[in-house]
């Protein structure tokens, strides 16, 4: 230390053609963190930067396929990346606020669980532990009134046959 107040003042070498001063803080005093710190550093993850890079795959159909898949696994919370889509096939031009869409994602998160649930019902009445297709058309015909149970079955229908063919 010089008795610069815990600062080491470094000039660069007769040689070295820049002339800048390069000043280092050294500090005698370690402050401990406070708690607050200490509980941000034990509540959050570490980053991934140790992992080694992985090669890139090729992109072909099924490998792209493979991906998207497989990156939506996870944590599914909100079908609101899929409004807005929806919406520019029926409607271009318009958007949505994000009061509407938090209305539009819980309800469609209720008549999920509607659909499921009685879904579930009518394979357990049926004696089955698997959900098959018509457990599903049938809850949907039972929770929909009229006409809209009917059409929602067949655009479904017409939904899983484009499904299928694409793939």
């Amino acid at each position: 230390m010089d008795g610069n107040g815990g600062s080491t003042v470094l000039e660069p070498s007769s040689d070295s053609h820049e002339e800048d001063v390069i000043i280092i803080e050294t500090s005698t005093s370690e402050t401990e963190p406070s708690e607050t710190e200490m509980a941000k550093a034990e509540t959050s993850k570490p980053e991934p930067y140790d992992a080694e890079p992985r090669k890139a795959k090729q992109k072909t159909a099924k490998g792209r396929r493979y991906r998207r898949r497989r990156c939506r696994q996870g944590n599914f919370s909100s079908f609101a990346a899929y409004f807005p889509r929806v919406l520019k096939q029926v409607h271009t031009g318009l958007s949505l606020s994000r009061e509407s869409v938090n209305v539009l994602d819980s309800f469609v998160k209720d008549m999920f669980e509607r659909i499921a649930e009685e879904a579930g019902r009518l394979a357990h009445s049926n004696k089955r532990c698997t959900i098959m297709t018509e457990d599903i058309q049938t809850s949907v015909r039972l929770l929909l009134p009229g006409e809209l149970g009917k059409y929602a079955t067949s655009e479904a229908t017409k939904s899983v046959i484009r499904y299928h063919l694409c793939r």
